[in-house]
């Protein structure tokens, strides 16, 4: 990483996230000379692969990357870069200590013909539930792919955007139409009891209403998390789960081969200090080394909070705007334990061991929609939940290349943890707890897969703190911020801000923390790097 101090470029983005490769990659796409600066010694940020032990690789954080939009994928010829995704036939396995396990596939007609033993009404029901969501969360693919509008200064093309949407809202039908009216701010509870009695069915999937959130299945506005969790895949009621050869880490390497191919320079153990700005716009960026590289325009991939308080004279936020930036919610509730395990685990109620079909998606530890409430209540009340939720998969299954012959283990699981507050109110520290919450997680895995301790051979607890001081994700939050109503379409991250421009002139965000919000998607860079180059050829 070496540069003169006088080193010019159009633009440079901070942060090398997925989404600030896919920005930056569009920007150098497009001629720009962009220089991508990363703080870690390498790019992707939660969506990597980490050594686990010697010759085992497990993924960093993210472990599936189903909502990757496919049009960025293609822009970006990723295939070309090496980038090869699988996506198995079983979605999701829920486990429960007091019920049989529930496998949703792909195939809905698959996944009720499964139901049919549990409810016989709710797999009826089940088709119809799965039809109309992938109707719905095609609508809110579009919103995801567009710039919001800003109510404050409303323009021609916001007008034309909200011709088009509503077109295609036409296009739904009347009967679809409604429902999304009146599916769009509930809570996923509340939806989900309209359609099944089923407590198991109910919970599983529930989950993807609020995973990565503090939210509960009963606040409203989970269920739009669940509908924006299969947009623009087509993935439909059971979710996606979509793996990367090579583990996560192989999608960023694509995505950095991408961006450099397109001309994109990309720096790593290079920490941005502060954003210069010069005549009240933004000028450049200094490193902590004390090297300061001009810009005209500025990218951040960071999280909303950590962009405008950390990396901005406060000077140029004034008090008011500093004060609604720091109340941003964003307080993280989850965790990650890898596992290197010398044996695939048998799982109750299955079979034998896990036979690679029905567990290679994902594996939800989850008793019922009361268990995410109260999961949810614990985070409120700054605790840890009695019994955290658990979101597993085995990657080993998909990927072989994960485990190297002659190492220890022979299978990896990586466990998301939910219910995990990042701001602990029982006087206990996230430095000391940090075994403990491994231990916690081995305890609700034994449950549902008796004798898994026996099997572990290696493990790693990464908490909310460390999320913060590893990743940068302010308070440990992986979303950038909670994905509710009050911070969702033209409020997020705040209203007034919500088309990738922050309040000093030259300055945008491209992070999870802007629309349409986090998950591995790449739209957040996708769509402030149109607004990007749209705002450079009005005013070049």
């Amino acid at each position: 990483m070496t540069a003169a101090p006088s080193a010019r470029y159009d633009a440079i983005v901070v942060g090398g996230g997925h989404n600030g490769l896919v920005c930056a990659a569009y920007l150098a796409r497009d001629g720009l000379r962009t220089l991508l600066v990363e703080r870690r010694e390498h790019v992707g940020g939660a969506v990597g692969t980490h050594e686990l032990m010697a010759g085992v690789r497990v993924p960093d954080l993210a472990h599936a990357v189903g909502r990757l939009a496919p049009t960025i994928a293609r822009d970006l010829d990723l295939r070309g870069h090496r980038v090869r995704l699988v996506q198995p036939d079983a979605r999701m396995l829920a486990l429960s200590p007091d019920a049989r396990p529930l496998t949703l596939w792909g195939d809905p007609d698959r996944t009720a013909q499964g139901l049919a033993d549990l409810s016989a009404a709710d797999a009826a029901r089940y088709r119809e539930f799965d039809t109309q969501t992938r109707a719905l969360s095609g609508l809110l693919g579009r919103l995801m792919a567009m710039t919001p509008p800003d109510p404050s200064r409303p323009g021609i093309a916001d007008a034309l955007t909200g011709l088009r949407l509503g077109v295609r809202y036409r296009g739904l039908g009347a009967v679809h139409g409604r429902a999304l009216l009146r599916v769009l701010p509930m809570p996923i509870a509340d939806h989900l009891e309209d359609w099944f009695t089923s407590p198991e069915l109910r919970a599983a999937l529930a989950w993807r209403g609020v995973r990565y959130s503090s939210l509960g299945p009963r606040d409203a506005g989970t269920s739009q998390s669940f509908l924006a969790d299969s947009a623009r895949t087509g993935s439909g009621a059971a979710g996606d789960a979509v793996f990367v050869r090579g583990g996560p880490g192989a999608l960023a390497e694509g995505l950095a081969s991408a961006a450099r191919g397109f001309g994109c320079t990309i720096w790593t153990s290079a920490e941005a200090r502060s954003i210069a700005i010069r005549d009240d716009r933004a000028s450049g960026v200094v490193l902590s080394d004390g090297r300061e590289i001009h810009a005209g325009t500025i990218v951040s991939g960071l999280d909303p909070k950590r962009t405008l308080l950390e990396l901005v004279d406060p000077a140029m936020l004034g008090p008011l705007l500093g004060w609604q930036v720091g109340n941003l919610r964003q307080k993280g509730s989850v965790s990650k334990v890898d596992l290197a395990l010398a044996d695939l685990p048998a799982f109750t109620g299955m079979d034998g061991a896990a036979d690679g079909s029905r567990t290679r998606g994902r594996i939800l530890v989850l008793p019922s929609v009361g268990a995410l409430d109260r999961a949810a209540d614990s985070v409120k009340a700054g605790r840890l939940a009695e019994h955290p939720l658990l979101e597993a998969t085995i990657p080993s299954l998909i990927d072989a290349s994960l485990v190297q012959p002659g190492a220890q283990a022979r299978h990896v699981m990586s466990i998301l943890v939910q219910g995990t507050p990042y701001h602990r109110r029982d006087g206990k520290s996230w430095d000391t707890e940090r075994e403990a919450l491994g231990d916690a997680v081995v305890a609700e895995l034994e449950a549902v897969a008796p004798g898994i301790g026996r099997l572990i051979v290696g493990r790693r607890v990464v908490t909310p703190l460390d999320l913060e001081r590893g990743y940068g994700l302010t308070e440990g939050h992986p979303l950038h911020g909670e994905p509710a109503l009050d911070q969702w379409f033209a409020r997020r991250p705040m209203l007034g801000f919500a088309r990738y421009r922050l309040p000093v002139e030259g300055l945008y965000l491209c992070g999870s923390g802007a629309h349409p919000g986090g998950g591995v998607t790449g739209w957040p860079g996708r769509n402030a790097a149109r607004e990007i180059i749209a705002d450079r050829r009005r005013r070049p």
